[in-house]
């Protein structure tokens, strides 16, 4: 009779605290996006986008890597975000840090009210729903001329400075250091969360929803509450984007910009926590070198480097660092 492995032996709660445990290469990751100010200064830009678009990522990883809901409209969100911090500024009110509520409050509203219908569903037909959400907003924004500028965009936008002290500069300085904060805070919420018991419900529902409904869990309600935050989430991502570029185009809703942001998820790894500003770090600086190297192919190495993250690293950069990381534990034993 074997003995059983002292993981196995742990109550829930203790490996929630195990998990929550912050491990000092997650410190030196976040010490390493200090970095550009002072390595890659002329890059700032860059990294702003990718701050944001690591956040955007966050939020849909919040609802594929840990409760099991596919997406493929999460742009939607990102959108309304970006469109409703950009009308509020047009209309008077660049207050940064309120249109971050802003945007992401509209999009949580529509992502409440469309969890509901959300909840009810999985597999393929959630594929189908949130496509179609997406849609329909991008061709409501695009009718919408009058509001949103349609195709030629939101424009008037004016973002005043944070706390009345910090202008946005075109060196990208004080819009990485403001992304890179916003995207740090959101993911220390995150991080709790999922180390949560309602994280832990969450993995439940992903794995097994029919077993986790046998033991009374609230699977729709659980359902509603994390796409609820996933969307506000993705709202703030947008709201950023508004802000630090002050311009809102229709591409922020586009199919794209969902199809792009699940490629980064998963090069980076789905449900790593991590995985999305890996993947959005790695896919966009791999973008701005192809794009240099051949403006017109780069596309071509791109798609060589997913099919090779893929094949080699089937659990994404993330999940291929840490099996790494645990051989070089086991080798020292």
């Amino acid at each position: 009779m074997t003995s059983a492995s002292p993981i196995a032996e742990l109550k829930p709660a203790q490996v929630l605290a195990a998990g929550a445990r912050w491990r000092p290469v997650e410190i030196i990751f976040w010490l390493a996006l200090l970095t550009p100010f002072v390595v890659t200064p002329d890059y700032l830009s860059l990294a702003s986008q990718i701050a944001i678009t690591g956040l955007f990522a966050l939020s849909l990883d919040l609802i594929l890597g840990y409760a099991g809901i596919v997406s493929l409209g999460h742009a939607a969100f990102f959108g309304l975000g970006a469109y409703a911090t950009g009308v509020a500024s047009k209309y008077g009110w660049g207050e940064p840090l309120t249109g971050l509520l802003i945007g992401g409050g509209v999009a949580g509203i529509v992502g409440f009210a469309t969890s509901f219908i959300i909840s009810r569903f999985r597999g393929l037909a959630l594929i189908m729903i949130t496509l179609g959400l997406d849609q329909i907003l991008a061709e409501a924004a695009n009718s919408m001329s009058w509001l949103t500028g349609g195709a030629d965009g939101l424009q008037g936008v004016k973002t005043w400075p944070i706390l009345g002290m910090f202008k946005f500069d075109l060196y990208g300085q004080t819009a990485y250091a403001y992304a890179l904060v916003v995207t740090f805070i959101v993911f220390l919420f995150l991080r709790r969360m999922v180390h949560s018991p309602f994280g832990l419900s969450l993995r439940g529902i992903r794995e097994n929803a029919t077993r986790m409904l046998a033991i009374g869990a609230p699977n729709h309600a659980h359902v509603r509450t994390v796409f609820t935050i996933a969307a506000f989430i993705a709202g703030v991502a947008g709201a950023l984007l508004t802000e630090t570029t002050e311009t809102v185009s229709l591409e922020t809703l586009s199919f794209n910009r969902s199809a792009d942001v699940l490629v980064m998820l998963i090069l980076g790894g789905v449900g790593q926590l991590y995985g999305g500003i890996v993947g959005a770090l790695f896919y966009m600086v791999a973008r701005d070198q192809f794009s240099d190297i051949n403006p017109q192919y780069w596309y071509f190495w791109i798609g060589l480097l997913l099919i090779g993250v893929v094949v080699f690293l089937p659990n994404g950069i993330v999940g291929g660092l840490k099996k790494l990381g645990g051989l070089f534990r086991g080798g020292r034993k």
